[in-house]
């Protein structure tokens, strides 16, 4: 690495002194320079190098409430089940059941963690002391897992038509728990029968409206969407060819589709939770256009990307691809020479964040920036032992335009 560009990520390496978004008066200080950074910005990627590090989790918490109390934020979209995370909005807008286990029932235990839990818990008092138009929303934008869709629908069809009450039944219902591209010999029946639900729903609106209101109508059609969209995404094999592409990708499209619709629904800005991977401009597991390909194709630069970065410690993952073995405890050093992570550390070795963007007026660091490196990207498991060894190529211009670094993970703790 240049001096020059040396010299400038320390210069413009915005430090984080405190990673305790707990305090009851958290500072702001150390994130005011974001307010000029992200003054045009209508949607902000919190991507992640991990689902499994603790300080990942309190660093977006503290950019959530810095971007909500200061800067009108009022979105948060995980990359979370679109229908069962109607679950945790309904608690903190409204208090509604309890946190821990609307959270258990997003399905992911990524997210079934203490430090989820705060963010929450944050959320919903801070609802409780501002006006409705400045509450902030918890959103799913992941298709997957539609279950409380289907029985939403169930429920409203045993009113509406009985014979076509047993959607949680039957190859509907199977869409509950499927799992990216697991039902690809289903796929001409499921998305026939999605499609013919949607269809129905539909054409029966007005009845739908007449018996439980132009909203629930409206909320029984974007479900039918959803399922839709679920039916899609579980029904494709993971990479696919042509001009559609596979589940992973299809996956990632729906997810920029559920944003750009939430956004248009959404007076302010939005904050958008997920892993690098998805967050990013480019391209992920070197072929899927992610879904911050698309978020910068419809909002150019007001779509800002910001991908979380760590140096060494721990973090927590699943053995393998198994959604049945636990997640564990995953030990790592620091990243080889030519990573990322070791030239951000050279040159501030403490937790910062950096705007890509301000470097690339600047020929040495625009060529850096330009230039092929590798980072560390880790997904909800890892191989047992290579994970040490694993490195992701990366062109930072072409898919990032923040950087956040975490000198040490420890990993994210595990609700009972």
């Amino acid at each position: 690495m240049a001096e020059e560009v040396q010299r400038w990520l320390k210069e413009a390496a915005l430090p984080l002194k405190n990673l305790n978004p707990g305090a009851s008066e958290p500072c702001h200080g150390d994130l005011e320079p974001l307010r000029e950074v992200l003054r045009d910005v209508r949607v902000l990627g919190m991507g992640e190098a991990t689902h499994g590090t603790a300080e990942f989790f309190r660093l977006k918490h503290l950019l959530l409430r810095f971007l909500v109390e200061e800067m009108g934020f009022t979105a948060l979209a995980m990359e979370a089940s679109v229908s069962a995370a109607q679950a945790v909005d309904d608690y903190v807008l409204h208090g509604t059941g309890g946190a821990a286990e609307a959270l258990a029932g997003l399905g992911f235990w990524t997210w079934r963690t203490r430090e989820m839990l705060d963010v929450v818990e944050w959320m919903r008092d801070h609802n409780r002391t501002v006006p409705q138009d400045r509450a902030v929303c918890f959103v799913g934008i992941d298709p997957q897992r539609c279950g409380p869709s289907l029985e939403t629908l169930a429920a409203m069809l045993r009113t509406l038509a009985p014979e076509r009450a047993d959607v949680t039944g039957g190859l509907l219902g199977t869409l509950a728990e499927a799992r990216t591209g697991s039902l690809v010999a289903k796929r001409p029946q499921l998305l026939a029968e999605a499609h013919d639900l949607e269809r129905f729903l539909q054409e029966e609106r007005p009845r739908l409206a007449s018996r439980f209101g132009d909203t629930a109508a409206d909320h029984a059609l974007r479900h039918a969407r959803l399922i839709v969209a679920a039916a899609d995404v579980a029904s494709r094999t993971s990479r696919g060819e042509g001009e559609e592409g596979g589940a992973l990708a299809a996956r990632d499209r729906h997810m920029a589709q559920a944003v750009i619709s939430l956004e248009e629904r959404t007076a302010g800005s939005i904050a958008v939770w997920a892993h690098n991977g998805h967050i990013c401009t480019d391209r992920y597991a070197r072929d899927i256009p992610a879904m911050g390909q698309h978020l910068r194709k419809h909002y150019g630069e007001r779509y800002y990307a910001l991908g979380l970065l760590f140096g060494e410690g721990a973090f927590r993952a699943r053995p393998g691809n198994s959604a049945k073995r636990p997640p564990r405890k995953r030990t790592i050093s620091a990243a080889g020479l030519r990573s990322v992570e070791t030239q951000l550390a050279s040159a501030t070795s403490e937790d910062h964040l950096i705007d890509l963007r301000a470097g690339r007026a600047r020929p040495a660091v625009a060529q850096w920036l330009a230039s092929p490196q590798f980072m560390r990207s880790f997904g909800a498991g890892v191989p047992r032992l290579t994970y040490r060894f694993s490195m992701t190529p990366t062109v930072l211009t072409r898919e990032y335009d923040g950087l956040a670094y975490v000198a040490r993970s420890t990993p994210s703790a595990l609700l009972g």
